[in-house]
């Protein structure tokens, strides 16, 4: 049936058919885009977290920094905000911590909505074009004078093509969507318990990571350490 349809002719006859084939390419474009970006994002928050406690605890707040700014996972960020606060308020942490998480998001979710829209849309597309292809073939029925269904239905199978190609569209872009958007869920709270744990360990509470536990006279040192080089933190006041 495909083979023998007269694809040159359909898109130079159907503006809609063209507009669908445009989503099409954008679609693919925006979900390739953000293929390659998460996973340049994706990492292990764990593992930074031990990294991070390992170079606290030998006192190398620099190295600790580098690391956070290293790192492409959101936690990098969110853990980067939480040492440069180091020793203020708690209500200063968790604000600094918010922002640096809110700003995370909107990173993640670039080009995202364009992926949601298009699986909205393009079944309206395909709808438009099969109601105005059927419009045109009851037309061409009405100017042949005849109402034989070799005459209407070159027209509706053209007609019905568009709603086809907006749903070949839709589907797999609410499947990306719904996956991506699950998916930075899981990183910004992975994040955020990782930077709690972080918080809770410079403020002078109790860490637990696998097996290694950092003990009461390795969170006060961590947290004297910190306090003692705020001055020294980059863009800091």
């Amino acid at each position: 049936m495909f083979t023998q349809f007269d694809w040159v002719a359909a898109l130079r006859t159907s503006p809609i058919l063209m507009a669908l084939v445009v989503c099409s390419v954008v679609t693919f474009a925006a979900v390739l885009e953000r293929a390659l970006y998460f996973r340049r994002r994706s990492a292990d928050p764990h593992r930074l977290l031990r990294e991070l406690l390992t170079h606290l605890r030998g006192g190398k707040l620099d190295e600790a920094r580098f690391t956070c700014r290293s790192w492409t996972h959101p936690f990098g960020a969110a853990a980067l905000s939480v040492l440069e606060r180091a020793g203020q308020s708690l209500a200063a942490v968790e604000e600094g911590l918010q922002i640096a998480l809110s700003e995370q998001k909107l990173q993640l979710e670039r080009n995202l909505t364009l992926i949601g829209s298009m699986a909205a849309v393009a079944p309206l597309i395909g709808l438009l074009g099969t109601v105005w292809g059927i419009m045109r073939a009851f037309h061409a029925m009405a100017a042949s004078g005849s109402a034989s269904p070799a005459v209407v239905a070159a027209g509706v199978a053209e007609a019905l093509l568009t709603t086809a190609a907006g749903l070949v569209i839709a589907v797999p872009a609410v499947m990306v969507y719904n996956h991506y958007s699950r998916r930075i869920s899981v990183m910004l709270t992975a994040s955020e318990n990782q930077a709690r744990l972080l918080r809770e360990v410079l403020q002078g509470g109790a860490a637990e990571l696998s097996e290694s536990r950092t003990d009461d006279a390795e969170v006060s040192r961590i947290h004297s350490l910190v306090e003692s080089s705020r001055d020294a933190v980059p863009g800091k006041a």
